[in-house]
């Protein structure tokens, strides 16, 4: 007897509504979370010279994870969470 077996395996969450949207930008902190993708950086600095060019922001914080294949360490999400009032990320490959 041969066995099969599903590679997308099963995925569980919690479902959660979206994050409150801030009406401007001017005068936010921003945070940029790198996720170490190639592509996704160059977008992300596109996006951060783009923002920092039309917006008086604050300041701009820049975060990268360890790895794009894990998880943020928790210790990095809570410093992103306490040093930003908005947060970008990207995946781009």
């Amino acid at each position: 007897m041969m066995q099969t077996y599903d590679p997308r395996g099963v995925v569980r969450a919690d479902e959660r509504g979206l994050a409150r949207r801030v009406g401007k930008l001017d005068g936010l902190r921003v945070g940029i979370l790198d996720n170490t993708k190639w592509n996704a950086n160059k977008l992300l600095r596109a996006v951060r010279d783009q923002l920092q060019s039309e917006h008086q922001l604050a300041s701009v914080n820049y975060y990268r994870k360890e790895s794009f294949s894990r998880f943020a360490d928790p210790a990095l999400i809570d410093r992103i969470r306490a040093e930003n009032d908005v947060v970008f990320t990207a995946i781009g490959d």
